[in-house]
C-alpha cells in the first residue's frame, strides 16, 4: 500500500509573469525557454477558444476547445481573466485555473498583447508582473521576421506595421528588456523572477513568523 505523502506547506503566493512584444522581437522563444527550464517550475495558461481544433493540436494542451454560445455564458459570467475576439473566433484566459495555481505557489506565464495584459493587470493587479520585449531596431525586427521563413513578404510588412502600435504601449509594463543578446534578456528574466518571488506580500509563511519572533519568550543566556 502506497504511503499517503502530504503536500509541502505552500510558502508564497504565485503571480502571473506577462511578456508582450511586437512579432518577431523573442517572446515566444523567451516563454518556450523558461518553461523548459523545469526547477523555475513556471505554468503556461491554457486557453479556451472557439475556433476548430488543426490536427496536430492537443485538446486540454494546446486549448480548451468550446462552442461559442458557452464561450459567451462564461464572458458574461466574467469567468475570463482576458479575452479577445480574432478572425471571427474568440479566444480567452480563464480565471478560475489562474487563480487555483496562484493560491498553490505557482507562477504562470502569459504570452499575450497589451491588449490582453491591460484587461489581466485591470482584474488582478497584485498578482501581475509585467514584461515588455523590444528589439533593438527595427532593422533588426524585419531581418528576424524574414529568417523564421514563416511569412510572406506583405504579411512581414504587416507586421513592422503593426510593432509600432505594440511598441507605444511600452510605458505600461512594469519592466523592459531590449533583446538584442536572448541569453542576455533570459538572464534579466530569471532575475525578474527571483526578486519577485521574494516580495513581501507574497510571502505567505512571513506573518506566523514574524508573529512568533515578536510574541515568543526571549532567550536566555546563562
Amino acid at each position: 500500500m502506497k504511503a499517503n505523502i502530504p503536500d509541502a506547506p505552500v510558502t508564497r503566493r504565485g503571480f502571473v509573469l506577462i511578456l508582450s512584444s511586437p512579432s518577431g522581437a523573442g517572446k515566444s522563444t523567451l516563454t518556450r525557454r523558461l518553461l523548459q527550464r523545469h526547477e523555475l517550475q513556471m505554468r503556461m495558461s491554457v486557453s479556451v477558444t472557439t475556433r476548430a481544433r488543426r490536427p496536430s493540436e492537443i485538446a486540454g494542451q494546446d486549448y480548451h476547445f468550446i462552442s461559442r454560445e458557452e464561450f459567451e455564458l462564461g464572458r458574461d459570467r466574467g469567468d475570463y481573466l482576458e479575452w479577445a475576439e480574432v478572425h471571427g473566433n474568440f479566444y480567452g484566459t480563464p480565471r478560475g485555473a489562474v487563480e487555483k495555481s496562484l493560491a498553490a505557489g505557482h507562477d504562470m506565464v502569459f504570452d499575450i498583447d497589451w491588449q490582453g495584459a491591460d484587461q489581466v493587470v485591470g482584474k488582478m493587479p497584485d498578482d501581475v508582473v509585467t514584461v515588455f520585449i523590444l528589439p533593438p531596431s527595427m532593422v533588426e525586427l524585419r531581418n528576424r521576421l524574414v529568417r523564421r521563413a514563416e511569412d510572406a513578404k506583405e504579411v512581414i510588412d504587416a507586421r513592422l506595421a503593426a510593432a509600432r502600435d505594440e511598441i507605444a504601449h511600452w510605458e505600461a509594463y512594469d519592466y523592459v528588456l531590449v533583446n538584442e543578446d536572448l541569453d542576455e534578456s533570459y538572464n534579466a528574466l530569471i532575475a525578474i523572477i527571483s526578486a519577485e518571488r521574494l516580495k513581501r506580500r507574497r510571502q505567505t509563511a512571513l506573518a506566523p513568523l514574524v508573529a512568533s519572533l515578536m510574541e515568543g519568550p526571549l532567550p536566555r543566556h546563562d
